[in-house]
Formats: C-alpha cells, sequence, structure tokens
C-alpha cells in the first residue's frame, strides 16, 4: 500500500490502543462525583445502579490485553508497512507468476525471513516428498488400477484441476470433459502426462483464418452438424462443404476426425468443448475460440502430476 494509507492505518490502530487504554483509566478512577456504594439514582426494574469500581480481574484482564496487542503489532506485521521485528510473514504477496513468488521466495531465504506458506510447504515436502517419489515409480497404467493411488491422485485433482474441469472432472463449457474418450491431445498415459506438466494453449483463429463470409456460416454450421450424424439441412450442408473445403480440413481433416497434433477437436463425434448448438457452434466459427490450461510442473512438481495423470487416466478406463 501507499506510505500515506500505510500513516493512516497506523494512526488509526495506535488512536485505537491508546484511547481504549485512556476509556479503562478513567473507568478505574472515580469521577461521578460520587463516593463509592452510593446509589447513582438510576432504578430499572427494582434494580438499582450503585456507584461501584470495576472489578479487579477484568481491570487486568482489559491491561493484559492490551499488552498484547501492542507486543503482537510489534513482532508481526499488521500495522500498515511495518513488517514485524520478527520479518515474518504469512506467504508471498502481489506476485503475478510462479517467477515473481520463485524470486520472492529466494529473497525471504537470503534475508533471513520467516514466509509461513514457504515453511509449511518445506515442512510437507519433507514429510509426503517420499511418498510422492514412491509412486512416481510406478507406471501410470500401474497405479491407475491402485485403489489408494487413485484417492491420493482425486484428492490432489479436487485442490488444483475441479475449479475448472469439476469435482466429478466432467468439465463445463470451455473445459473438456474428462471422463469420455474425446481427447483433444491424446489420452494415453503420456500424453495425458505431457498435457498437465507442460500445459496447452488452444486457438482457433476467427472463421479459422479463412476467406469465408458470414453469409456462409449458417450453411457450415449444418455441415458440421452432418459429420457427426446429427440432424442437419442436406442442401445447406452440401453448400457448407465447400465452405469448409477452404481450409478449416487442414486442422480437423477432411472428415473431421480432428488433429490431437494441434488439438484441433474432433467434429465426427457429439462431444463440444463450447457446446454443439447451432448458435454455440455459429459463434465458435465466426468469433473462433481461444482458451489455455496452466502448466503444473512448476506449481505441483512431477511426482503428484504423475498421480494426478494416473487418475485422470483411470476416469475413462
Amino acid at each position: 500500500m501507499s506510505n500515506l494509507l500505510s500513516f493512516i492505518v497506523i494512526f488509526c490502530v495506535a488512536a485505537v490502543i491508546i484511547g481504549s487504554l485512556a476509556c479503562l483509566i478513567w473507568c478505574i478512577k472515580d469521577k461521578m462525583g460520587k463516593n463509592e456504594g452510593e446509589s447513582m439514582g438510576h432504578n430499572f426494574d427494582g434494580i438499582e445502579e450503585i456507584n461501584n469500581p470495576l472489578p479487579k480481574w477484568w481491570s487486568y484482564m482489559f491491561v493484559v490485553t492490551i499488552v498484547f496487542g501492542v507486543a503482537y503489532l510489534a513482532l508481526y506485521p499488521g500495522m500498515g508497512n511495518y513488517p514485524g521485528l520478527l520479518n515474518w510473514s504469512s506467504a508471498n504477496k502481489q506476485v503475478l507468476s510462479m517467477e515473481e513468488s520463485n524470486a520472492q521466495a529466494e529473497q525471504a531465504r537470503s534475508g533471513d525471513a520467516v514466509v509461513q506458506y514457504e515453511r509449511e510447504i518445506a515442512n510437507a515436502e519433507a514429510r509426503f516428498g517420499p511418498i510422492f517419489e514412491a509412486y512416481a515409480a510406478r507406471s501410470i497404467e500401474d497405479l491407475a488400477q491402485d485403489e489408494e493411488a487413485r484417492k491420493i491422485g482425486q484428492r490432489l485433482f479436487l485442490q488444483n484441476c475441479a475449479q475448472c474441469h469439476g469435482s466429478d472432472a466432467r468439465g463445463s463449457a470451455g473445459f473438456p470433459d474428462l471422463t469420455d474418450s474425446a481427447w483433444l491431445y491424446g489420452g494415453d498415459p503420456a500424453s495425458i502426462k505431457l498435457t498437465l506438466m507442460n500445459g496447452r494453449n488452444g486457438y482457433m483463429p476467427p472463421k479459422g483464418g479463412l476467406p469465408i463470409d458470414d453469409a456462409e456460416i449458417p450453411d457450415l454450421v449444418e455441415y458440421v452438424l452432418s459429420l457427426s450424424g446429427r440432424d442437419h439441412d442436406s442442401d445447406a450442408a452440401a453448400r457448407g462443404q465447400g465452405s469448409y473445403m477452404k481450409g478449416c480440413f487442414a486442422c480437423h481433416g477432411m472428415n473431421g476426425e480432428g488433429n490431437q497434433m494441434l488439438g484441433a477437436p474432433n467434429l465426427s463425434d457429439d462431444a463440444w468443448v463450447y457446446g454443439g448448438s447451432r448458435g454455440v457452434i455459429a459463434e465458435s466459427i465466426k468469433n473462433g475460440r481461444s482458451g489455455q490450461m496452466p502448466a503444473w510442473k512448476e506449481i505441483l512438481g512431477e511426482d503428484k502430476v504423475h498421480l494426478i495423470s494416473s487418475y485422470v487416466y483411470s476416469l475413462n478406463q
């Protein structure tokens, strides 16, 4: 935060602490103009207010909380940009990439800073690393048959992959269903692991980057529907085939069977990443599609990716 905002935060926190202490001192001293034990003149439902001092235990506890609060704010970051005497932080903050996160972690270690998240990750790696390493020594096909390995892989999937592909791995609009046999880049163990390790960048330019007029799109949609044997207008599909042959076949194949080397979807099945209605297909053709799956190699490490790969592979076996 800016220095001005940091100053405002520090000022407000200090004002609250000083104000609380002043209020406590004021309450401990008799400022009511009456002797201890005298009536304050207030009576409600038979209960009379008496001028009695605060209980000693309550006053002492209040003082302890103030002292604790001051000590905590001095040791830990809690007031604006002040880092605290212990140089502690919960995690690397204001990072936009793994490179920035790793750079901050290295800077913290070189400066003897305590980053709680990094410390917990290191402890977890020391404890569970050998377990993941032992699983990584086995093949993905073997792990897919191991119930305990699948459970671990499922938990890793739910923690890191379910946000896009769903807790049941059936995906949603723009995110592939991992439980069917339609794979953009291949569904064998090696291809699945490669996808997870390095990520994928899928891109279809508007109209495939081809000289296709908007007026041709409805006919092209009918031809795409015909490739998977769905109900379609035969005459329109015949006209749309000419538009398809302008260049769509270069990625999707002559018969629309797709190309896993390019990640081009198979148009001859009934699996649709963005939806298979006429309107959605027309939108895909006209505006193109762009999708990205992040690489998990640096985030999770190869051993954990190996386990997730085995779980994903097991979903359609």
